[in-house]
């Protein structure tokens, strides 16, 4: 599996445990990686995760609302949390992270909802995340 493929599974598993439990994102973040000591995780994952999950939390207003633009007929408290998180990822990396194709950041969260949410996640999250970085492109 590719490093920043990976990181971003530990994002999501960071900004899900804060979306559920309320956690502060440091709190959350130094759980899991005390959780997952015994592993040897390399620094540029941990680097990447952070990022994201900070850059999500730090833009978490304005990510919601563009979610919920384009997101018709669905509210944004309604979606299952693992859906939710993955598209904040996806927009966060759309709109904050130039150095990353937009491309890919739309591949992977697709990938991620394929793996670890319902069999149509994949469809909805890039069908969202895809009008995000249309608009972005105007």
């Amino acid at each position: 599996m590719r490093k920043r493929t990976l990181a971003r599974e530990y994002a999501l598993q960071v900004l899900y445990q804060v979306d559920i439990t309320n956690d502060p994102p440091d709190e959350a973040l130094d759980n899991f990686w005390s959780n997952h000591k015994d592993e040897e995780v390399e620094a540029e994952l941990k680097e990447f995760s952070y990022k994201l999950v900070n850059g999500v939390i730090a833009n978490l207003e304005d990510i919601d609302k563009k979610i919920a633009q384009y997101a018709t007929n669905w509210q944004l408290k309604r979606m299952a949390f693992v859906d939710r998180n993955i598209m904040r990822m996806g927009c966060f990396e759309l709109i904050h992270c130039d150095d990353i194709p937009p491309k890919v950041s739309i591949n992977e969260a697709v990938e991620l909802a394929k793996k670890f949410s319902g069999l149509e996640s994949g469809k909805f999250v890039n069908a969202i995340l895809d009008k995000v970085k249309l608009e972005k492109e105007k």
